[in-house]
């Protein structure tokens, strides 16, 4: 399943201390594209993994992620507006 990533974490205190864990849990399965978005191939095992070790962190009150999905990434196209950096180019 090819998915894209976003998360949102709320910058108090404690959420100093969860962002790098979330930013290294997200990036040990996908591809960093840009701040919190992330983009890759995993499968439901591996979302159900991502998933668990998200979930040590993310505060459902304050926190948010959005996890958007396609059965394959030739149905997603990706358009740049301003600056053009894609990281993952060689992953399309």
């Amino acid at each position: 399943m090819y998915l894209v990533l976003v998360y949102d974490i709320t910058m108090d205190e404690k959420g100093k201390k969860i962002l790098p864990k979330v930013f290294k849990t997200c990036k040990k399965y996908l591809f960093h594209i840009q701040n919190s978005v992330f983009e890759g191939e995993l499968s439901e095992v591996q979302i159900m993994q991502l998933r668990g070790e998200l979930s040590k962190y993310i505060r459902q009150d304050q926190d948010s992620l959005i996890i958007f999905k396609s059965r394959d990434k030739k149905w997603m196209s990706k358009e740049f507006w301003g600056k053009t950096d894609d990281a993952t180019s060689m992953f399309l």
